[in-house]
């Protein structure tokens, strides 16, 4: 661990340095590189000093035994323990994370069996994560969206990006929603079921890292096929009333991109193609994960959308996520976007299976 923390100081401490030059801010590109990383080293760097402060400290308290051996022993006590705490944190700060951590996320919502329902739901579930967000301080943008004819979801692709607070990668859009691609489904009494009857429907999610920097995808247009259309929404002003909306197909894969959220039509296309680049680079990684883990009991999990991960069950008020046996009684509250005691639970033991 030395070496390598040794390493981490130093280069936070370089890039404190190059942080403070104001030359730097004249290259915004730069500065917001080395931003980043300063965010990202900046727990390590404060749980070191902390455990060097501890380790200060409890020499002194040796050197104290002699006169006030009482207290000695309580301050020799309390800062070892300190340390062991410092210890394990730099620990896990230190530990291989998934590199996309820190990254933003594209949500894909789509309904799925369950007609009219799973519209219903799968708009309660973009509601979910956008509280989930705003109660983060993260901000939501919604790509394109396809409601149904009583106020559902069909289908919509949003986007939801880190603005502030704690940068580290730990604390990444990513981190916390890596593990949401699959199938959600639903039990409850649909709004349009007349005798009282509970129906089971699911809606398919797909989640997959949106970089800060377009990922370096080489994508030959001759493959692809765009189309443009009118938005589609709820009326008003941000609704547009041209053919700004694009689709974009890859043909090679399948994959089929959408954005609507933009002003022109060149915006759309633009930004459709940098979540069509992150689409291809994910399918890329997750190729090269299987292949690396085809020996290994758990292999690497993919979204895939044959996988049901979680029940919301309406009449008993209970959410189970079924990869690690979670289950509580607050559905009410998770669809409020109370998420982080499940998906605290659920990154841990993941983490742990890997």
């Amino acid at each position: 661990m030395t070496n390598s923390l040794d390493e981490l100081i130093a280069e936070y401490e370089s890039l404190q340095e190059r942080w403070a030059d104001p030359s730097l801010q004249e290259d915004v590109a730069a500065a917001k590189k080395v931003g980043k990383r300063v965010a990202e080293l900046a727990p390590i760097y404060e749980a070191h000093a902390q455990r060097e402060a501890a380790q200060a400290d409890l020499a002194a308290a040796h050197e104290l035994a002699e006169l006030d051996p009482e207290f000695a022993k309580e301050e020799v006590e309390r800062l070892t323990g300190r340390i062991s705490e410092l210890d394990e944190e730099l620990d896990e700060l230190l530990a291989p994370r998934d590199p996309h951590d820190g990254e933003d996320v594209v949500l894909e919502v789509k309904a799925g069996a369950g007609g009219e329902e799973s519209a219903l739901f799968a708009g309660d579930l973009i509601r979910m994560y956008t509280k989930f967000a705003e109660r983060r301080r993260w901000r939501v943008e919604v790509l394109s969206i396809a409601e149904s004819d009583l106020g559902g979801v069909k289908d919509a692709t949003i986007s939801i990006k880190r603005t502030g607070g704690d940068q580290s990668p730990a604390q990444g859009v990513w981190a916390w929603l890596k593990h949401e691609g699959g199938v959600h489904r639903v039990q409850r009494v649909p709004a349009t079921e007349s005798q009282g009857r509970i129906h089971t429907s699911a809606a398919g999610v797909l989640a997959y890292p949106e970089p800060e920097d377009a990922p370096e995808v080489v994508i030959d247009e001759s493959e692809l096929r765009i189309d443009v259309y009118r938005s589609s929404g709820k009326g008003g002003q941000g609704v547009n009333t041209t053919d700004s909306a694009v689709r974009i197909t890859h043909l090679p894969t399948g994959l089929v991109v959408t954005c609507q959220n933009e002003r022109s039509q060149l915006q759309n296309k633009a930004r459709a193609m940098v979540v069509l680049a992150a689409r291809l680079e994910q399918l890329r990684e997750e190729k090269a994960a299987a292949d690396a883990a085809s020996g290994r009991k758990e292999q690497i999990r993919t979204v895939d959308r044959s996988e049901r991960i979680r029940t919301y069950n309406f009449p008993e008020n209970r959410i189970a996520d079924h990869r690690i046996g979670y289950k509580a009684s607050n559905l009410d509250m998770v669809l409020e976007g109370d998420l982080e005691p499940m998906l605290s639970e659920l990154r841990l033991k993941l983490k742990a299976s890997e």
